[in-house]
């Protein structure tokens, strides 16, 4: 499966989050799992309760820094298939060329 998702801190004081999203990301990339991130979401691919976990670390590592979590999340559930992170933007590029 491949989830996208975002995760904000709510009740924080600074106007940039930057730091706090940074925090969540670190646990996606220290995860191993085929992962990216842009300036909305952050990508993460593998089995279902690996990639849950990630999230929830993710989750669990804002809520250290702040009060409240807002989590927005999309999942493409597919089993079986590998490599789709890098496939489906692939398949796009293909068309585009």
């Amino acid at each position: 499966m491949i989830v996208a998702f975002s995760v904000t801190p709510v009740g924080t004081a600074s106007p940039s989050v930057a730091d706090d999203v940074a925090e969540a990301v670190r646990v996606v990339r220290a995860s191993g799992l085929p992962n990216r991130t842009d300036a909305m979401f952050t990508e993460v691919e593998g089995e279902w309760d690996d990639v849950m976990s990630v999230v929830k670390g993710a989750v669990d590592a804002v809520l250290q820094r702040c009060e409240r979590v807002s989590l927005v999340l999309k999942a493409d559930v597919r089993p079986g298939v590998t490599g789709a992170l890098d496939a489906k933007v692939a398949a796009i590029e293909e068309r585009l060329a």
